[in-house]
Formats: C-alpha cells, sequence, structure tokens
C-alpha cells in the first residue's frame, strides 16, 4: 500500500485525509493566536498523524504537513519482502536504491533530496527482512556496512526508526 499512497498527487492523498485546522499556542504575536492556522492531517487508510504549525499561514502549514506525511509514510510503514524480492540482484537494481547510489555505488543522497525517503523505504525494508543485521543487510543492498550505517545516521528520524526496529530484535542501537 505504501507505493500506492506516495504515488498519489498532493490533491490525492489530501483527500484520503482528514484535516483540522486549530490555533497554535506559543510565540508569533497576536496574529498567531487569532487565526487557526495550524494543520492536523490524519491519514485514514494508515492511521498516521502529522502536523504542522510554525507558520502564520495556513496553506503553508497544510504543505507542510503533507511533506511530513509523505516522509512518514515511506519511515513509519514497512512492506515485508518475499525471498524472491529479498535477492541482492534484485535489490541492489531495485530504482529506489539506483536512483540514490553515487558512480561507485554507494548509498549517498542528501535528506533533502527527494530520492532519500524512497530509497530509506527500502532499506528499512530489507533491514526488516534481516532482523536489524546491518552487516546482513549491507551484502543484500550491494554496499558496505559502513556506508550503509552512515546513510541511515543521516537524519535524525531514520537513525531513530532503524534503533526501534534493531530493538525489537534485541539488538544494540546504532550510536
Amino acid at each position: 500500500m505504501r507505493e500506492q499512497w506516495t504515488a498519489l498527487t498532493d490533491e490525492q492523498l489530501l483527500a484520503q485525509c482528514e484535516v483540522d485546522t486549530y490555533r497554535a499556542s506559543g510565540p508569533g504575536g497576536q496574529k498567531r493566536n487569532k487565526t487557526s492556522s495550524a494543520v492536523r492531517l490524519r491519514h485514514k487508510p494508515s492511521s498516521l498523524l502529522v502536523i504542522a504549525e510554525e507558520s502564520r499561514s495556513q496553506h503553508e502549514n497544510k504543505a507542510k504537513a503533507l511533506r511530513r506525511l509523505r516522509r512518514a509514510l515511506y519511515l513509519q510503514l514497512r512492506c515485508e519482502l518475499t525471498p524472491e524480492q529479498l535477492q541482492p540482484e534484485k535489490l541492489q537494481t531495485a530504482p529506489e536504491l539506483a536512483a540514490a547510489r553515487d558512480p561507485q555505488g554507494r548509498l549517498y543522497v542528501s535528506a533533502r533530496d527527494p530520492r532519500f525517503w524512497p530509497a530509506v523505504a527500502v532499506v528499512l525494508d530489507v533491514l526488516l527482512a534481516t532482523q536489524g543485521r546491518l552487516s546482513e543487510a549491507a551484502a543484500l543492498l550491494g554496499t558496505s556496512t559502513a556506508n550503509l550505517g552512515d546513510f541511515l545516521q543521516s537524519d535524525d528520524k531514520v537513525h531513530e526508526q532503524v534503533n526501534r526496529l534493531r530493538g525489537a530484535f534485541g539488538h544494540k542501537p546504532l550510536r
């Protein structure tokens, strides 16, 4: 389902959401306290919830919330991979990973790059299949354990999710 949801346009994805607007509290002056500019999106099919309340503009907050929802879909929804999908030849040529590799074949793309999150989703799916074992996942993905570790630590939310997954299998968290 993740692939279907992430392929949707913003309008289509928003149509699947329950949208709440409310007044955000905190600093920002009189305007922030008088307008309902904060946005909460609840993606009904997946039950994911995201909020954006840092801007005084409801439109900006809605756009930020949509970006956060897409990121959450990649980050929190796992796909169980079949033994056929776990073949190194298939994984190493997966379009999501191919787009995130540098000319030497290392996973190297910034978290600000739109190719980052689809690659993270595939890597987390492989980590789930290998029960959180980084070296085994790196071998399947055709990269080094150090490169995979660096890639997973390049974003705090990804690092947190990896440690949650590893903890579920009794492994020590990545530093």
